[in-house]
C-alpha cells in the first residue's frame, strides 16, 4: 500500500462533514468525508485526489499538502508526516547511525536520582543506567520497548497505563517509518509486531502518528508499588538520531519515596523480580 495514499484515506475517514460546513442527513453511509468532497474543499479537481489517494499522481506542491492538511484537520505533527510521506518518492532518508558516544555514558551514569535511557527511533535502548534498569529488572542495552509492551505478556503489568503505552509505540514506530522507510531493522520489527500482537495490527491500521517530549508515564513495580513519573525527551544534539529519556518523580511525593526504596534495596542485593519465562530478545 502507497504509505501517503493509506494515511489520506484513513485521515479522510475520521473528518466530521458537519464541521466542514457539508450537510449530513439520515441517508449518508460514508464514514467522514467523500474524496469529491475532500478535493472541493481543497481546491484541487477530484480526478488528481482520487489519484492521490490510489497512489498514482505525481508529487503533489506544498500548496496542495497544506489544503488537504487543513481540510483533513491535521495537527502539527501529522502535517509534518503528510509532507515527508508526499517527499519519499524524491529522497529517501538514511536510517541515524545510532552509535553512543562515550560522553554520553558517563552522563547517563551521573543521572541518580532517576531513571533514564537512551533509544534510538526503533525504540532500541542503547543503554541505560542503574535506576532504569532496577526498574525494569533487566539491563537496558538490548532492550526494545515495543517488544516488551506488545510481545512480553508477563511484563504488561509493568505498565499502569498500557493501553496508552501500545497508542504512544505505534503512534512513535509509524512517524518513524515515515521518516526512515527503507530502514529495513524497522521494517523487520514492524513485520514482527504485526505477527505476534493482534491489538499492534489494529492500532498500525489508523495510521495514527504521535511525537512525544513529555508526560506522565505511570509504573507498577513489583517491588516498590505505584511508581508515577515524569518523562522527559530529549533528542541528542548529534546525527546519531538518540533520543535522551529521564523519568523524574515529584518532589516529596510517594513516587520518590519509592525511587529512593528502589535504590536503597539493590546496594542489600539483587532486587531483580522473581524470575520468568522470558523471550530470547528485549523489550519494553
Amino acid at each position: 500500500m502507497d504509505d501517503l495514499a493509506g494515511f489520506l484515506r484513513t485521515r479522510r475517514s475520521r473528518v466530521d462533514p458537519a464541521r466542514a460546513g457539508i450537510p449530513v442527513d439520515s441517508r449518508r453511509r460514508v464514514q467522514g468525508l467523500r474524496r469529491e468532497e475532500v478535493a472541493h474543499l481543497s481546491g484541487v479537481s477530484v480526478d488528481y485526489y482520487v489519484r492521490l489517494e490510489q497512489g498514482r499522481a505525481t508529487q503533489p506542491s506544498e500548496q496542495v499538502l497544506d489544503a488537504l492538511a487543513r481540510v483533513l484537520e491535521l495537527d502539527g505533527t501529522e502535517r509534518g508526516h503528510l509532507h515527508r510521506l508526499a517527499r519519499q518518492r524524491r529522497r529517501k532518508a538514511k536510517a541515524p547511525t545510532g552509535r553512543v558516544r562515550p560522553e554520553l555514558l558517563r552522563v547517563l551514569d551521573l543521572i541518580t536520582g532517576a531513571p533514564a535511557f537512551i533509544v534510538d527511533h526503533r525504540l532500541d535502548a542503547a543503554a541505560g543506567n542503574r535506576l532504569a534498569e532496577l526498574l525494569y529488572g533487566r539491563p537496558m542495552k538490548g532492550l526494545n520497548t515495543a517488544r516488551h509492551i506488545f510481545l512480553e505478556e508477563a511484563e504488561r503489568g509493568l505498565y499502569a497505563a498500557w493501553d496508552q503505552c501500545t497508542h504512544d509505540v505505534v503512534g512513535h514506530l509509524r512517524l518513524a517509518a515515515g521518516k526512515y522507510p527503507d530502514d529495513p531493522r524497522l521494517a523487520s520489527l514492524i513485520g514482527e509486531l504485526a505477527m505476534g500482537s493482534e491489538r499492534f495490527r489494529r492500532l498500525w491500521a489508523r495510521a495514527d502518528v504521535r511525537t512525544r517530549t513529555h508526560g506522565r508515564k505511570a509504573y507498577r513495580h513489583p517491588l516498590v508499588g505505584e511508581l508515577e513519573l515524569h518523562q522527559e525527551n530529549f533528542a541528542l544534539p548529534d546525527e546519531s538520531g538518540l533520543e535522551l529519556l529521564v523519568l523524574s518523580a515529584t518532589p516529596g511525593s510517594p513516587s520518590e519515596d519509592a525511587l529512593r526504596l528502589l535504590a536503597g534495596l539493590a546496594a542489600d542485593g539483587d532486587v531483580r523480580p522473581p524470575a520468568k519465562t522470558r523471550p530470547g530478545r528485549g523489550s519494553l
